[in-house]
């Protein structure tokens, strides 16, 4: 059995509150399938949500604001005169097609959405702007033999936001610099007298500073991350403490990209992210979207002057928050994919009990005691680094201290006044100090902010340091590539000794419904992964004879062992649109 560390939950005495329950009506049939723009037949699965839920989940506001709306939609792509949110759709970035509704009436891919300032934010001028929210990373579609299978939640396996920076910055630069290209887009947008051209030309002018200060700098990475991957961490520290501040050697290179998580049971667990670092949901998605264009202002004198304002959607992301908290995990589409083996499967589910289920868990989970709140969660596998032996560039891929600059006069406690921090510490001050603000203009009630906080109490737990997050595998059949940085192709792969998985394999083809992940025999693709270069190894979480530890958890396994797990874990979840109690059972069985 490998030795697994579980941290206990703290309690004290508030109330519990009402928790969520999952809505029955509106759901979606499994297997439902709709037609999309190129002709592919898109299969949705019953992940417990409704289409409208589904529907608001892919356009909302986080606050993020990339370029001005009204640019952006009449811009045309760089290299020729269709508009470039046509050319979104197409697969170099990745992005999932969608189509014209209620929440989306421009008819732009999933996770792109319009965002409105209703006051200037720092250098933030009023009005509309394209954003993107988190769907963007976090929605799948696997493709198999004509069709597309959705994933509410997954992992964004084909977005490639390196190449939609730096496309952008080129198509602004075209714009500029080509006559007809600048005329057909005043033309577009009313500013037919040269007065008009010239203010335009000086906000396209804006537009594409900024843009290529971020592409021609901070999107600059020694090698390409690749669809489906990105070095977040670096990017929420880069842009709060680099960006943000004005301070840019504070900036580093994104040096260790990942694959962004899977969400369902996200807001069940005990911690959250890769490496076990956050509790507080708000905090979470209020980090991910400073990463992602927030408009903030970190350059004006005091707050009083507008320092710490930003342009936070605090309501939308408690929304989709607890949204996520009734997503089910998505279910084996047996009609598509192929049967499931049972027999197998069953056979696999002893296997799993006897070699993972220690640190993974199975359903229906292991739970803290009820916290203050009366909330139970998820007790996750917290595995020492070491231990995992897989990459990990990430522990040291951002500065280790940053400067503070003009805000180090604000900072808290024995660290205020310092011209020099932990970069992760001034990063974590410079967002909780934004959020604050925006949640004091909010005037919450006490139950809004415990609905807020996710109902994680009182709790001072320190957050555990030097390990990995192992979280349940209901519906991992659906996220590959596999280990947090996308290095392992497919579930066979994850049950060999690592020194046997593939080098280099293909990202961008058809799922592979019987090693289930990647074709490593594919020679097509969008793009080349190997993991030979820094950053990308596959090594750890190796099942071989030896000790335990440095890499290795499991034994050397059989290959009837192998396809035996493999198929079990296509089997989970067990029942499909099964929504995991958010609370802990017991707290939702008192109700």
């Amino acid at each position: 059995m490998i030795q697994v560390t579980l941290l206990p939950c703290r309690a004290s005495g508030f109330r519990a509150l009402l928790c969520l329950c999952v809505l029955a009506i509106g759901m979606l049939t499994p297997g439902v399938a709709t037609a999309q723009d190129d002709g592919a037949e898109v299969v949705y699965l019953d992940q417990a949500w409704s289409k409208d839920d589904r529907d608001w989940y892919y356009h909302f506001s986080q606050g993020s604001a990339f370029v001005s709306y009204d640019v952006f939609i009449n811009l045309e792509a760089s290299d020729s005169d269709q508009l470039l949110r046509t050319v979104l759709n197409s697969p170099r970035f990745g992005l999932i097609p969608d189509v014209v509704s209620e929440y989306n009436p421009d008819g732009l891919p999933v996770g792109v959405n319009k965002t409105t300032l209703a006051k200037p934010v720092g250098a933030w001028p009023a009005g509309d702007y394209l954003g993107i929210n988190c769907a963007a990373c976090h929605e799948n579609q696997l493709q198999y033999r004509g069709k597309r299978v959705r994933i509410t939640g997954g992992n964004a396996t084909n977005i490639d936001l390196q190449v939609l920076v730096h496309e952008l910055d080129k198509a602004l630069q075209a714009h500029l610099s080509d006559t007809a290209k600048f005329g057909r887009l005043a033309a577009r947008l009313g500013a037919a007298n040269p007065d008009a051209a010239s203010v335009l030309r000086k906000r396209v002018e804006a537009e594409q500073t900024r843009i290529h200060n971020y592409g021609s700098t901070f999107a600059v990475t020694p090698y390409p991350w690749g669809p489906g991957r990105l070095d977040a961490l670096t990017m929420i520290a880069d842009r709060s403490t680099s960006i943000l501040t004005g301070i840019h050697e504070n900036w580093s290179p994104g040096i260790a990209p990942v694959k962004p998580p899977f969400l369902w049971n996200a807001p069940h667990g005990l911690w959250t992210q890769w490496s076990a670092t956050v509790r507080d949901p708000i905090r979470r998605n209020f980090g991910e979207t400073m990463g992602v264009f927030l408009p903030v202002d970190l350059k004006s004198k005091s707050p009083a002057e507008g320092l710490f304002d930003s342009n936070a959607m605090i309501k939308d992301l408690q929304r989709v928050e607890q949204q996520l908290r009734r997503l089910a995990p998505p279910s084996w589409p047996e009609n598509v994919l192929g049967k499931i083996d049972r027999d197998k499967a069953k056979v696999g589910k002893g296997l799993f009990v006897e070699h993972c289920a220690g640190c993974h868990g199975a359903w229906p989970y292991r739970w803290t005691e009820p916290n203050d709140l009366g909330k139970s969660f998820i007790l996750v596998g917290l595995l020492p680094q070491e231990y995992m032996g897989t990459d990990r560039t990430q522990s040291h891929a951002v500065r280790p201290f940053a400067l503070t600059g003009e805000l180090a006069g604000y900072l808290p406690g024995e660290l205020r006044g310092k011209p020099l921090i932990p970069t992760m510490a001034f990063s974590g001050f410079l967002g909780t100090m934004t959020m604050e603000k925006a949640l004091r203009g909010l005037k919450l009630t006490d139950a809004e902010q415990r609905d807020l906080h996710g109902y994680h109490g009182t709790s001072s737990a320190p957050t555990p340091e030097g390990v990995w997050k192992a979280a349940p595998r209901d519906g991992v059949w659906a996220t590959a590539p596999f280990l947090h940085n996308g290095s392992v192709p497919n579930l066979y792969e994850m049950l060999v000794p690592a020194a046997q998985r593939t080098r280099k394999f293909q990202l961008g083809g058809d799922f592979d419904p019987v090693k289930v992940g990647f074709d490593t025999t594919a020679t097509s693709g969008t793009f080349l992964m190997d993991t030979t270069l820094p950053g990308n190894s596959n090594s750890g979480h190796s099942f071989e004879n030896g000790p335990r530890g440095n890499g290795i958890i499991g034994p050397l396994l059989t290959d009837e062992q192998r396809w035996a797990l493999v198929e079990y874990l296509k089997s989970i979840p067990e029942t499909p649109g099964r929504v995991t109690p958010f609370g802990g059972p017991a707290a939702n069985s008192a109700k």
